[in-house]
């Protein structure tokens, strides 16, 4: 049984594409959770050293609701979300807008943190992390931050593929 790739990817993932369709009807996992990587240079994310205004601003201009936090090594350290920014206004009488630059993002308390999967990592670690989180990130073995995996890739791919599948 033959299935067409149905990606943005599929000169360069063309493999991968059929063995992650293979993996979709339940005949095997053979796809690696790379295929769906957007890679630390494409991603917005601060250290523990940026500021709350420099997240804040980061946040609004590329209109995200949460971003990774990374160490001076480029390890994830976690997640900073809109909440958090939030509760830290709300709990901290004395600050406004204008003295974010004097809060440091290792100073603010952090509610949720997306779990991140190794680059190894096989696809259900993948999806059952991406149901409660808009995006997993993925690190190498020594726990460095090499990108994230955003839910919405995942929801587009699986969706393209059942297209494909009603047009067989």
């Amino acid at each position: 049984m033959m299935y067409n790739c149905i990606s943005t990817r599929r000169i360069k993932y063309d493999n991968l594409c059929y063995k992650y369709e293979l993996l979709v009807v339940g005949r095997d996992n053979y796809m690696n959770v790379a295929f769906f990587l957007t890679p630390k240079n494409d991603v917005v994310c601060e250290t523990l050293d940026s500021t709350m205004r420099q997240a804040l601003e980061r946040m609004e201009y590329h209109r995200y609701s949460a971003i990774p936090i990374i160490d001076q090594e480029g390890r994830y350290v976690g997640t900073l979300t809109e909440g958090d920014l939030l509760w830290k206004l709300k709990n901290t009488p004395e600050l406004n807008f204008k003295n974010t630059s004097k809060i440091l993002i290792g100073d603010i308390p952090r509610h949720i943190d997306n779990k991140p999967v190794n680059i190894s990592a096989n696809i259900e670690d993948l999806v059952s992390l991406s149901v409660n989180q808009n995006f997993v990130p993925v690190v190498d073995d020594n726990g460095v931050f090499i990108g994230i995996i955003k839910r919405s890739d995942i929801i587009n791919y699986c969706y393209k593929l059942l297209l494909a599948k009603r047009e067989d």
